[in-house]
């Protein structure tokens, strides 16, 4: 079972809730830039600030996790969820910038595609992380789950699909060095995702 033996003042599921928040926010982010096709510097500022953000919350959970003595579930548990959330947000703020290095200035398909399933998978990760707060929750957990790991599995055809365009029809080869980048970093937040859920079904097998 799930233990509460926190000081009331605060709470790791609090934080590790807020890290889906900011992550949700990247994701929102994410989408407005690669609707618009081209990189602002509101728009990359506004994902730097967001990650910033979120590396605070993360410091906040690591640096809570040394201090506090009984933790809700296990401390590494705790420490693979911050460190995994965290990397969802880093790695949402890292395509927008190679977009913004590499001038990209044009709308794409699969990277729009892209986009809405990371903030679908995102959200599952948000309902996964908010149910741990009671074992009761266990079938919703698993089903947010079983749609992450769908979803990284959809992740996988779609980059497989765009490269496989990408290689067909694009002669220019700094573009497909490019590209091939940016499709490969949108399918890697989806694998991400997926480790998250990962960590969430160990914690619930731990504690059944």
């Amino acid at each position: 079972m799930f233990f509460n033996f926190l000081p009331k003042e605060y709470s790791f599921f609090d934080l590790l809730e807020k890290q889906t928040f900011f992550a949700t926010e990247a994701a929102k982010a994410l989408k407005a830039v690669v609707a618009n096709g081209a990189v602002s510097e509101e728009g990359l500022k506004k994902l730097q600030d967001i990650e910033h953000e979120g590396d605070e919350v993360t410091h906040t959970i690591l640096e809570q996790l040394d201090k506090t003595f009984i933790t809700p579930i296990d401390r590494e548990d705790i420490h693979a969820l911050a460190k995994e959330i965290d990397d969802i947000i880093d790695m949402t703020c890292t395509i927008v910038s190679r977009m913004k290095v590499y001038k990209i200035t044009r709308k794409d398909k699969y990277l729009i595609e892209f986009a809405d399933i990371i903030e679908e998978s995102i959200n599952g990760v948000v309902c996964a992380i908010k149910g741990m707060r009671n074992m009761k929750n266990v079938k919703t957990i698993y089903m947010a789950c079983v749609e992450v790991n769908r979803l990284e599995n959809v992740g996988d055809k779609k980059r497989d699909q765009a490269l496989s365009d990408l290689f067909e029809n694009e002669k220019d080869a700094i573009e497909i060095i490019k590209w091939k980048e940016i499709y490969q970093e949108a399918e890697t937040i989806l694998d991400i995702c997926e480790d998250v859920t990962n960590v969430v079904e160990s914690i619930l097998v731990k504690n059944a």
